[in-house]
């Protein structure tokens, strides 16, 4: 049998119902708040502490909060009015029973509710990031036929120009051999005259000055094509260049990549073939990131994982895409498995591991945690020691802890 809190206290205002419950020394982990509109339960094993409020609530807008060993229920009244007492009085266990049931089938059928709307949201949220994801790559495409546009226009450009060259030059040629053959056939020397004599020689110096001035154009050199072989290999590494322990893990890699790709996964099959790669659609999140639309790289992030998880990167993003949406749970989850996944630990991996640190152990404080975010800072800090960020982050924390500064 649980035993019933009645050391509680209680305030109100015309609008608002202030409730206070001491934890008793039991942990905040170990707390489990239950309500609806007419009813509040707290339990906190071997504790218990239920009220049949005296009026209905606005559930959706009362919040709870835990911190310094009591449980501060502010509770939204939905008429305005000062309540005679905190909770039903005079009432037999079978309306107190009734109350619970109503009170259990009530966060049932909300739960269904809110079930089916965050379904909705998040298909919603898929449909747009692979929208935002294809219009990203049409546009990149489009950029890039556009440069392949131009550089064919100025390749035409160059070729008609050099074809327009060549004619004139061509015409210039003809022209001068034919001014050579006219004066040929118009000067005729006389036999033994020395004016004869004279006139041959300067035909001849003006021939050979016509020939210095022609201009000597080469044809274009003719094209051809060279066959080349290369030895196959399974691993694209040169030999010389290769460790096959190495090899044998990507090999690995990519196997368990194409049976992923071969797997029915209904949010890819709208996508191209080419736009099913895990580093694809990372680089793609990393894009929506960096633009503020995290709910769209959390997509992104998932259909990469879904194809490959056994890429790092991928959970270590999408944790810090959760911390910004406040998903602190699934931004420690996400930070964990980034960690077994940098394993074994080594100093290409080290910053990778640093950032995980860090990211779990900022969800944690977010969730009041503080002594497992400290851990977490204190692990980062053995692998950069000296980073003085994650130090004056680690010091905070350990105010905290302490009671020397309060959490804002």
């Amino acid at each position: 049998m649980p035993l019933i809190v009645k050391d509680y206290s209680w305030t109100q205002t015309e609008s608002m119902v202030y409730i206070s419950v001491p934890l008793k020394g039991v942990k905040r982990g170990n707390v489990d708040i239950f309500s609806t509109d007419d009813y509040l339960k707290v339990s906190f094993p071997p504790f218990l502490f239920e009220a049949m409020l005296f009026a209905p609530i606005d559930d959706d807008r009362s919040v709870a909060k835990i911190g310094n060993g009591v449980v501060i229920c502010t509770l939204h009244k939905q008429q305005e009015g000062l309540w005679e007492e905190l909770t039903i009085k005079n009432a037999d266990k079978d309306k107190l029973q009734e109350i619970r049931e109503r009170a259990v089938l009530k966060a049932q059928k909300k739960a269904a509710a809110d079930t089916k709307t965050k379904a909705e949201k998040r298909q919603e949220d898929r449909k747009y990031a692979l929208e935002t994801m294809m219009k990203l790559e049409e546009e990149e495409r489009n950029k890039i036929e556009n440069i392949k546009e131009s550089e064919r226009q100025r390749a035409t450009a160059e070729l008609e120009a050099w074809k327009e060259k060549q004619r004139q030059e061509t015409e210039w040629r003809e022209a001068q051999q034919g001014l050579e053959r006219q004066k040929k056939t118009s000067q005729k020397p006389a036999s033994g005259s020395s004016r004869g004599r004279d006139t041959i020689k300067l035909v001849g110096q003006q021939n050979s000055a016509d020939k210095q001035k022609q201009v000597d154009v080469r044809p274009p050199r003719a094209t051809g094509s060279i066959r080349i072989h290369f030895t196959p290999r399974v691993f694209p590494t040169a030999l010389r260049e290769s460790r096959v322990a190495e090899e044998e893990a990507w090999l690995k890699k990519q196997a368990d990549a194409r049976r992923a790709m071969n797997a029915e996964v209904p949010e890819l099959k709208d996508l191209k073939e080419e736009e099913r790669n895990p580093d694809w659609l990372k680089e793609k999140g990393n894009k929506l990131f960096a633009t503020g639309n995290y709910l769209a790289a959390v997509n992104a992030y998932n259909l990469a994982i879904s194809l490959n998880n056994k890429i790092p990167a991928l959970f270590l993003n999408r944790a810090a895409c959760h911390l910004k949406l406040k998903n602190l749970h699934k931004a420690v989850e996400d930070s964990s498995q980034a960690l077994e996944l940098l394993t074994p630990a080594v100093a290409d991996n080290a910053d990778a591991r640093v950032k995980a640190h860090v990211r779990r152990g900022t969800a944690f404080c977010e969730l009041e945690l503080y002594t497992e975010g400290l851990q977490d800072y204190q692990a980062a800090l053995k692998i950069d020691p000296l980073n003085s960020a994650i130090n004056a982050d680690a010091e905070r924390i350990r105010q905290i802890i302490q009671g020397s500064v309060t959490d804002t």
